[in-house]
């Protein structure tokens, strides 16, 4: 057995809370040590047996610690990964991998030389919704796919004060923060799109940020569109997909967040595997026409939503390390969504379709 691998979590705000600590203290092989907290020690009323330190430099000194978890706000996570890497360390980056594809690039080669791997966290791989989609498309339900369209909505009307998430500053906005989730699942289904034709906008009164975007990938055949707003008071299916032989249509979005902010605890993985199960009246339905030539007669069913387990990624990353498998999402990923990000705004800047 190898030994279990140090992790240290730079940042305690929502992304270390709900999406990195209670996972990676959930995986086997995993052992979380150490928060960076500058001020604060609620990491450590939460996580008893860690430790708590001030400043990202002394994780990267300590040589308990192999892995880094990089859940800071995003214009700082090009700069932490940098220093994480250049001594040694293995890194996880929440999303946005990097604040542009050129720095994107720098990460992969400098863990490259180094050794080491450096992983975005594109969580939204394992949300049961998705999984549930990707089992519909594989089984051949809906025949050939002709229109894809996936919305994460939001109703925010009013600008949030003394939140970094909503400064003005390229890495942040909405499509840096949901838009890693919606394109990397497209690039999961579908591959490299081949254009991109884009709306990337300020639709709020008062805004600093880039708060709605609507995203069209082409590939051939098929269009995949990204959507996003601040403005969706009434919600938009969750997943919308028309194929020659039928539809699937899912609201609500995967149950894990909102359960992990109510303060439900992760069990240890395969203690249930399967951790937690959405309730039936959030099901997505699938339409039918099992006769093409009477369009008018279908048979629409409810799909039992395929269980979601953000605790396969750090599992994924554990193996990595461990050298006993590949990243299931490949830097190279992080750095490819990054890059599509950026057509979009060139895109919606130049009133174009862009060739990717």
């Amino acid at each position: 057995m190898a030994a279990d691998i140090g992790v240290g979590i730079i940042g305690f705000g929502l992304a270390a809370k709900v999406f990195h600590a209670p996972f990676v203290s959930a995986v086997p092989g995993l052992k979380l040590l150490a928060f960076v907290e500058r001020k604060a020690n609620e990491a450590a009323q939460a996580y008893p047996a860690t430790k708590t330190v001030r400043t990202p430099e002394e994780l990267f000194a300590d040589p308990e610690i192999s892995l880094i978890v990089v859940a800071t706000p995003n214009e700082t996570h090009f700069a932490l990964a940098k220093q994480a890497l250049s001594v040694g360390k293995h890194v996880v980056i929440d999303k946005p991998f990097a604040g542009s594809s050129a720095e994107a690039e720098e990460l992969i080669a400098l863990a490259a030389a180094n050794g080491v791997i450096v992983a975005p966290f594109h969580n939204r791989r394992w949300d049961g919704d998705f999984l549930t989609v990707k089992k519909i498309l594989a089984d051949g339900s809906l025949g050939r796919l002709v229109t894809f369209e996936s919305h994460f909505d939001r109703y925010r009307p009013i600008q949030r004060e003394n939140t970094w998430k909503e400064a003005a500053n390229s890495a942040n906005g909405l499509l840096m923060d949901l838009g890693p989730h919606l394109v990397d699942q497209c690039i999961a289904l579908f591959g490299t799109p081949q254009t991109i034709t884009a709306s990337v906008r300020t639709d709020r009164d008062k805004t600093d940020i880039e708060d709605a975007f609507d995203i069209c990938l082409g590939y051939d055949g098929l269009l995949a569109w990204c959507r996003s707003s601040m403005l969706a008071c009434d919600a938009s299916p969750r997943f919308l997909l028309h194929g020659t032989a039928g539809s699937f249509k899912k609201y609500g979005l995967d149950p894990q967040e909102p359960a992990l902010v109510a303060g439900t605890k992760v069990p240890p993985m395969g203690d249930p595997t399967d951790w937690l199960t959405e309730a039936k009246e959030h099901w997505g339905t699938l339409s039918i026409a099992p006769v093409l030539t009477e369009p008018g007669t279908l048979n629409v069913t409810p799909v039992p939503t395929l269980p979601g387990d953000y605790r396969h990624f750090y599992a994924n990353v554990r193996d990595a390390i461990n050298g006993t498998s590949q990243l299931a999402i490949p830097s190279a990923n992080g750095e490819l969504v990054v890059r599509l990000l950026e057509l979009a705004r060139v895109s919606s800047a130049e009133g174009r379709t862009v060739e990717v």
